[in-house]
């Protein structure tokens, strides 16, 4: 397999990692974010710091925390940016955000060029820590990104969908075109806002059970509820809380799954 490098640093494509590179791009997006000097902004994945130059031009050494898995990395950003930046060398999926937002006494404002492999994964496991988040503004790939703010009726909703839309308010900002990046990617990228809800505009429910039944609803998406919610319950109990059985899991609401996830869980 033939080495790529970019600036001197061989890329490592099992993290699937690329690298935005369009000044333009750069100085668009940070204004997006609007970072204030006494903010806490959390940078993952900085990778040769484009967008934390960017950043520390704005609110300076002290505002800003990096996270970075590849160790050549963090040492090219310790010697680029000088040895006082707050760079934590770890893998984000454990991280303990409930512990860095006490560390620092405030809620975190997150950024990143997620990497594709790990987008959804990461942002679920983002969701334990929504009540330390402030928001989190994130590149992701096109088609991952549409699926996070779809609506009911919708083939791009799904399960990731209502999951996100459960925990934050989902803000699309800026379609970022491939060539932005190198390596260049197969596919667009979407910059996205992540507003964790202070009230939730859904019922309470026990998370595990909402995703126990959206997985359920959608891993047979074509099939109506009264069949692939069988298991859980009967038509007249699915008819009772005013849903229509008849109708198929990407016809369902959000609020609607809610108020299934507490029939769950009551059972």
């Amino acid at each position: 397999m033939k080495k790529i490098y970019y600036k001197n640093h061989l890329i490592k494509k099992k993290w699937s990692q690329v690298f935005l590179k369009d000044q333009n791009v750069i100085d668009t997006i940070v204004k997006t974010i609007n970072p204030k000097k006494h903010q806490k902004i959390l940078e993952i994945g900085p990778g040769l710091g484009a967008l934390t130059k960017q950043i520390l031009n704005t609110v300076g050494l002290d505002s800003l925390i990096l996270i970075e898995r590849d160790l050549n990395l963090v040492k090219r950003l310790v010697q680029v940016f000088n040895k006082k930046i707050n760079i934590l060398h770890q893998d984000i999926m454990t991280t303990n955000f409930f512990n860095l937002s006490h560390q620092v006494g405030q809620k975190l404002r997150l950024i990143g060029n997620l990497p594709y492999n790990i987008a959804t994964e990461l942002i679920i496991y983002l969701f334990r820590y929504t009540n330390v988040i402030y928001d989190m503004h994130f590149m992701f790939q096109k088609e991952v990104a549409t699926r996070l703010y779809a609506n009911p009726n919708n083939k791009e909703y799904g399960r990731l969908s209502i999951i996100t839309q459960y925990h934050c308010k989902v803000i699309p900002l800026l379609t970022i075109p491939a060539t932005s990046f190198f390596p260049i990617p197969k596919v667009e990228s979407m910059v996205m806002r992540l507003l964790p809800h202070t009230n939730t505009p859904y019922p309470i429910v026990n998370i595990k059970q909402l995703s126990s039944l959206t997985k359920l609803a959608f891993s047979q998406r074509r099939k109506t509820l009264r069949n692939s919610l069988s298991r859980f319950f009967n038509e007249t109990e699915i008819t009772q809380k005013g849903i229509n059985p008849a109708l198929r899991a990407e016809n369902i609401t959000i609020n609607q799954y809610c108020i299934l996830a507490n029939m769950l869980n009551n059972e």
